[in-house]
């Protein structure tokens, strides 16, 4: 299932969010609704990033769809030693606006969950690059990294998704 976002047209219409730590390497900035962009990630087209350090690869939801999303107010997330499979759902962010499924971008074992999401879910809206990210998988494929779009990619992307709402 794609990530659903739902948001009020008030909220649509500002899109504003973007947070900047002196150690985050930005990269690019969504010109339409100013979400951060980093360089180094791969998106996919349902809103979620991964990093892929060695020999795990660290994923969380965009700034673009925590924008989308408002005020998270609970994450569900998988236990670890599971497995995900790339495009389906691993598990589910609550906003005040509405409940969105989260889909892996590659299919692997879950290593690592982010237990800090349990008691301070915000951290996916204050810092969804660092702080905020969901799950540490072992990669099963790293192949399907290269189906996911670059940073310039994922810019353009969401522009266009932007423009046609």
């Amino acid at each position: 299932m794609a990530l659903r976002m739902w948001a009020s047209s008030t909220a649509n219409a500002l899109k504003i969010s973007c947070s900047s730590k002196p150690n985050v390497s930005l990269a690019f900035s969504l010109s339409r609704c100013f979400s951060t962009v980093l360089d180094g990630l791969k998106y996919a087209n349902s809103h979620e990033w991964v990093k892929h350090e060695g020999p795990v690869a660290t994923i969380g939801i965009t700034d673009h769809a925590q924008d989308h999303l408002g005020e998270v107010v609970f994450v569900e997330l998988p236990e670890p030693g599971g497995s995900v499979c790339q495009g389906k759902g691993f598990g589910a962010v609550e906003s005040v606006k509405a409940t969105s499924d989260v889909n892996s971008p590659i299919s692997g074992e879950v290593v690592e969950v982010n237990s800090k999401l349990s008691e301070t879910p915000g951290l996916i809206n204050s810092s969804p690059y660092e702080d905020g990210w969901m799950i540490k998988v072992k990669p099963s494929s790293p192949s399907e990294l290269e189906s996911l779009m670059g940073p310039k990619e994922y810019t353009k992307f969401c522009e266009e998704e932007d423009a046609s709402h």
